[in-house]
């Protein structure tokens, strides 16, 4: 017997074939789906970054958080690694959905602003402002409108940063609380 197999007949033409019917066919896809669906709102939801400092206090660290946040603003992550040393941290929106961060950790000014605002922060005018962690922060921002407050206390230093007004951030430092 000498019959070959039958064989599909292929060729470039045939490829480019199916790769227009496979794309029209995602593009019809997506314009369907992008009519029927309405816009997707994520709502954070809040954390409760008060019992997480409640808690690490009675495990012996000693944190700095507010007690509560300001009407509409919503605490949105904590941070606490209990390593050595240790590390806290908050991260909340305002009710302009701008951000608010706190850190706290035994790293120098210098490490946390370049870590958490900008490589090439620059250093500002003190800033005097009472807190339960002391009255003279040091002020930095960056090019892209990130504002942070750095104060050490004791072996650690605590920043107040993020892309929220300096107003916020102030009124974030004056309810912070041991």
């Amino acid at each position: 017997m000498s019959e070959k197999p039958g064989r599909y007949q292929r060729s470039s033409n045939g490829l480019i074939g199916a790769m227009i019917v496979t794309l029209l066919a995602i593009g019809a896809f997506v314009l369907v789906r992008s009519l029927t669906r309405a816009d997707l709102e994520v709502e954070r939801e809040p954390v409760d970054f008060a019992a997480a400092a409640e808690a690490a206090r009675g495990a012996g660290f000693d944190v700095i958080a507010p007690a509560e946040l300001p009407a509409g603003w919503i605490a949105t992550a904590v941070d606490l690694q209990q390593t050595d040393p240790p590390l806290w941290g908050i991260s909340a929106l305002t009710d302009k959905d701008t951000f608010v961060g706190l850190r706290q950790e035994e790293e120098s000014v210098s490490d946390l602003v370049e870590l958490n605002i900008d490589e090439d922060a620059a250093e500002g005018a003190p800033l005097e402002l009472d807190s339960v962690v002391g009255s003279t922060w040091q002020t930095w921002t960056d090019e892209g409108g990130d504002t942070g407050y750095a104060i050490e206390y004791g072996d650690e230093t605590v920043l107040v940063y993020g892309s929220a007004s300096a107003a916020d951030l102030q009124e974030f430092i004056t309810l912070l609380e041991r």
